[in-house]
């Protein structure tokens, strides 16, 4: 059984006792988030498309922990001109548990 789910406006197709790396989540460590924005649940061969969400149809996690992702650099230059910039990102992630999908 899979869902594909929108979680802070980007798609994830989760199964039951899966690790996400999600965009920053509200909440704390360990609390229990639900998610009813799904958009497709797959039930052994039983597929049940939403327009656009599948009605009840809920998916819960436990937040694990909040990380930041790998380190981004963003060069910019313009050339003859000295014109140099370089700047670094990392992007905030929460790390979730699926739970269950219902």
């Amino acid at each position: 059984m899979y869902a594909i789910v929108d979680i802070a406006g980007k798609q994830f197709k989760v199964t039951q006792d899966q690790f996400i790396y999600a965009p920053a989540l509200e909440g704390e460590e360990g609390a229990s988030v639900e998610f009813d924005n799904v958009l497709l649940v797959d039930n052994d061969g039983a597929v049940k498309v939403g327009t656009p969400t599948v009605k009840g149809a809920k998916v819960t996690a436990k937040i694990l922990s909040h990380v930041k992702d790998d380190k981004v650099i963003v060069f910019k230059k313009k050339r003859r001109k000295g014109y140099k910039k370089k700047n670094g990102h990392r992007q905030a992630l929460t790390k979730i548990l699926i739970e269950t999908i219902k």
